[in-house]
């Protein structure tokens, strides 16, 4: 049993390393958040009377959110009733480790919104233009945003009390940053690519596979290489707490 475990932990592993070696995701990962000289995340106000703090997102993570959605748009533009050449983005998060990405979160946003008109998804819409913060791709300032939400836990000033915030990102927070501060425990990056149906998985004898698969198949296996600090919670096993 335990030679099969080091196989099997060995196996995931090969095939984890070999996907982000074909995506360079460590090489071209970039800081998730901007910081001060002190190493704490930068913060700014949104909102009217009253105004309340979020955490602020590093210009090499909105360029590269803005190219992809650019890529996104175009491609829906060209092709509205056609094949696309996209399905929408495919990004994690996640810290780096001796030039090893080990995933906190893997995510999606599709090309196309949840609406059956076929329009393009709310969450990327004139987003090279307007860079609007409240949504960006999933990493909006709003609430039910990753951003949004997971500020109103590590800031909690003007968040107080406020019933759309998810309790999930308390865990976010707790995982991220040193304990009722704005310092990370560890640098933490985040990578992005806009994804091909036709482009091969995580699991890579499956071949082609669409982004709604390809999540999946992600997390399931980024759940084997960071079981005690993925955040992900569908398509990973519920556990009880230690």
């Amino acid at each position: 049993m335990h030679a099969y475990l080091v196989t099997s932990s060995a196996l995931v592993d090969g095939i984890w390393k070999n996907f982000c070696d074909r995506f360079q995701i460590a090489a071209t990962c970039v800081p998730l958040f901007e910081e001060d000289s002190a190493g704490n995340v930068k913060t700014r106000e949104i909102g009217v009377k009253p105004r309340r703090p979020v955490l602020q997102r590093s210009q090499a993570m909105e360029s590269m959110v803005v190219r992809i959605a650019q890529q996104l748009i175009d491609d829906y533009n060209n092709h509205p009733h056609g094949k696309r050449e996209f399905d929408g983005m495919l990004y994690m998060m996640g810290w780096k480790e001796d030039e090893r990405f080990l995933p906190l979160y893997v995510g999606k946003t599709e090309t196309l919104g949840r609406k059956d008109d076929g329009g393009i998804s709310e969450n990327i819409r004139g987003l090279p233009k307007s860079r609007s913060k409240m949504k960006f791709a999933r990493w909006g300032d709003n609430y039910q945003y990753h951003i949004g939400d997971l500020s109103s836990w590590v800031l909690p000033e003007g968040h107080e009390g406020h019933k759309k915030r998810q309790r999930k990102y308390k865990l976010w927070a707790e995982t991220l940053f040193e304990p009722e501060s704005r310092k990370l425990k560890r640098p933490t990056c985040f990578w992005a690519t806009a994804w091909k149906p036709t482009e091969t998985s995580v699991w890579e004898e499956l071949g082609p596979t669409t982004l709604a698969v390809s999540e999946y198949l992600v997390i399931g296996v980024a759940g084997k290489i960071s079981p005690k600090h993925l955040l992900n919670r569908d398509g990973i096993p519920r556990q009880l707490p230690e």
